[in-house]
């Protein structure tokens, strides 16, 4: 059995070892079924991985201005509470956004360098992204519904984070696992996240050994009799 004693070391072994369907895999096993994002959330670029603690970010449309006199001061400001979340940001964080309308970009090169500059693993937003091209060059991992140029200052802001957040029926609390790869992304909820790794690394070998199988000529029904794993 795979073991690992802080975050740092898990990190590396699973973005070597695993890969999002394994991990879902585990989690539809011990009952925790609704543990993936929308499949439309795509990392931008077909080998990012992303794997990190959640830092859950609430956006919200909002096209009141920045002008003086609103309710709530924060709406005055430009941007809302993003350019303090994205300074809040720690080491191997993940900032993970949601609550917008799928009209302009939650995310860009701007914000991946600060994110960067704090360590971040990477950004996964339920919408666009834009500045593609500098994202790509920076090799920030990024995962979203896709390329869009318009911006979210005039349309939207952020207004709260480090907060619970839900997406399609999946709750991410703050310090949840985020992993993230072509296939898709998933969160690991923090209370059974050693087991779930544990049994995804388990998993992810025991795959090796069906494979090789397979490939020398087993039958897939006898693979799955001796094996138990598909």
């Amino acid at each position: 059995m795979t073991e690992w004693t802080d975050d740092e070391s898990l990190f590396e072994q699973a973005r070597r070892e695993l890969y999002s369907a394994v991990i879902g895999d585990v989690m539809d096993t011990m009952g925790a079924v609704r543990q993936f994002l929308p499949p439309r959330v795509q990392p931008l670029r077909n080998d990012m991985v992303v794997i990190g603690r959640a830092m859950p970010v609430l956006e919200a449309d909002d096209v009141g201005g920045e002008s003086p006199g609103r309710a709530d001061a924060t709406l005055s400001q430009p941007f809302g509470l993003m350019l303090r979340a994205l300074d809040d940001l720690k080491y191997n964080e993940v900032y993970l956004c949601t609550g917008a309308s799928p009209t302009y970009a939650l995310w860009g090169e701007l914000m991946s360098t600060a994110a960067m500059n704090r360590g971040a693993a990477g950004a996964v937003v339920n919408g666009y992204s834009r500045d593609t091209r500098g994202i790509l060059k920076l090799g920030f991992p990024t995962f979203s519904y896709g390329r869009y140029s318009q911006d979210q200052r005039p349309r939207g802001k952020v207004v709260d984070f480090r907060c619970a957040i839900e997406i399609e029926g999946v709750r991410i609390e703050p310090g949840d696992i985020v992993f993230g790869d072509l296939d898709g992304v998933c969160v690991v909820p923090r209370a059974i996240e050693r087991e779930v790794f544990a049994g995804a690394f388990e998993k992810a070998s025991g795959e090796k050994t069906v494979f090789e199988a397979i490939s020398g000529g087993m039958l897939a029904q006898d693979a799955w009799d001796k094996y138990g794993i598909m």
